[in-house]
């Protein structure tokens, strides 16, 4: 049995991985660089290792991190979300070290993370996938007939992408060939790689995701979906369980569909199979990430399962404690990402402390925060401090619920997104129920904008924030 786990990220979901140990009577071990020296990932966890000042590159640096779990006595370690999640090399260090790695198998992560590969192996199990190319593109000549061929809009798209980076939009054949060295730049930035390839853009489509669960004895299970289509620029900021926009025989299909990809690529662990749903209700797989999910908290609310204990268990060699028929949901949960932005400047990331702090509470209210009174919060990281999501029965109820609980959290001293999403629940397509992925950029009157901040100015604004911090 695990008796031990390192947690190899910080934030939240680190402080979320620490709860299910404790509640499983697990040992936690937390690591640390120094601008996170006062986290609450750190103050939570039993033990805790310092990786050194240099504030990011020592989440990033694998050998170390299994040096620590080694060295601490861990025989598990759970990578979270982001940062090393879905890096093989991190998986198959570990298992050449043996420590469990919660996830996936390596080879499963690398096919996977690379999107044409995962888009083959669909293709190879009837999983229908978006019109493309069939690799990676050779050079934007063959992207250019491509497009002509499939017709635009198309999305050129970096292949070991995620996180809705390496991504743009063409509208015709200027727009592609003023993006396709943009994306192959962004690609080998932000993911080591140049490799991009093209699909057809499917136009303001409901973003619907499955989560699954899969053990090493063969059971595969899907958890149902959440839609996650209100985003912006790519990134989600709200998601819901179940989705209010799709039929129950669509659940159906869905789920089958999602079962269907995580058998076909032999998936152990949890993971979430992402979907496209068309204006003409076609479904079509987008990719699969191999780690838990920032939003798995809106289905631990509405089904009752914990996804990260489930995500112990398994890595432990035990089997699923559920059957597919054993699994139902009940009402609706949604969840908030608040980020320290805002909204009001272009969502200018907003960085320093937080000289008070409210959490909402009541019935149907969770909190999931790396945030306190007193806690500065660091210009390095992504700018998500906290998640709030709320449950009720009715969809009504839900979105009141939720209305109400962000009016009761109060964080001073940042720039927040909470009064931005009081604006979207009172929308009424977002209160009927009837939105997509292109929600926020139709609706621009939600955001009072006071002045918009220049890209310099917003650069300088950040160096400014990291010079503050570093004086502390």
């Amino acid at each position: 049995m695990i008796k031990k786990i390192l947690v190899a990220n910080r934030g939240e979901i680190a402080v979320r991985i620490v709860r299910a140990c404790s509640e499983m009577g697990i040992k936690s071990v937390a690591i640390y660089t120094d601008a996170d020296r006062h986290a609450l990932h750190v103050k939570k966890a039993d033990e805790a290792y310092h990786l050194g000042s240099e504030p990011v590159t020592g989440y990033l640096n694998a050998h170390n991190i299994v040096n620590i779990a080694v060295t601490s006595g861990c025989d598990a370690l759970h990578p979270g979300y982001g940062f090393l999640s879905e890096n093989p090399e991190l998986a198959e260090i570990c298992a050449r070290r043996d420590i469990k790695f919660i996830g996936p198998d390596a080879d499963v992560i690398r096919q996977m993370g690379d999107k044409i590969q995962a888009r083959n192996a669909m293709i190879a199990a009837g999983i229908p996938c978006v019109p493309g190319s069939d690799g990676n593109l050779e050079d934007v000549e063959e992207a250019r007939v491509l497009a002509h061929k499939i017709g635009y809009p198309v999305m050129l798209k970096a292949t070991n992408g995620g996180g809705g980076r390496g991504i743009r939009r063409c509208d015709n054949e200027k727009e592609l060939l003023g993006n396709y060295e943009r994306v192959i730049s962004e690609a080998s930035k932000a993911f080591g790689k140049p490799e991009v390839f093209l699909e057809k853009c499917v136009i303001n489509p409901k973003h619907i995701e499955v989560q699954i669960l899969a053990d090493s004895q063969g059971n595969t299970i899907h958890l149902f979906e959440r839609d996650c289509s209100i985003q912006r620029r790519n990134q989600k900021l709200i998601e819901i369980a179940p989705s209010p926009q799709i039929s129950p025989e669509q659940r159906a299909y869905i789920g089958e569909l999602g079962v269907k990809a995580a058998r076909a690529v032999g998936y152990e662990n949890a993971g979430t199979v992402e979907f496209l749903l068309d204006q003409d209700d076609n479904f079509y797989f987008m990719e699969m990430n191999t780690r838990v999910q920032v939003e798995h908290t809106v289905t631990e609310t509405i089904t009752g399962i914990d996804i990260v204990q489930e995500q112990i268990r398994i890595a432990d060699g035990l089997p699923l404690q559920y059957k597919q028929e054993d699994v139902g949901f009940r009402g609706y949960a949604i969840e908030f990402r608040i980020n320290a932005e805002d909204p009001k400047n272009n969502f200018l990331p907003s960085f320093g402390k937080i000289t008070r702090y409210y959490a909402p509470g009541g019935p149907g209210v969770r909190i999931d925060a790396a945030m306190y009174s007193g806690y500065v919060i660091p210009p390095y990281f992504d700018s998500m401090c906290a998640k709030l999501t709320v449950w009720a029965l009715t969809w009504d109820g839900v979105v009141e619920r939720g209305r109400r609980a962000l009016s009761d959290m109060q964080v001073y001293g940042v720039k927040t997104t909470i009064q931005y999403y009081q604006e979207i629940l009172q929308h009424p397509d977002f209160k009927g129920a009837d939105f997509n992925t292109g929600f926020v950029e139709a609706h621009p009157e939600l955001i009072e904008y006071v002045t918009r901040i220049p890209p310099e100015l917003r650069a300088a604004a950040i160096s400014a924030a990291i010079a503050a911090h570093e004086g502390i």
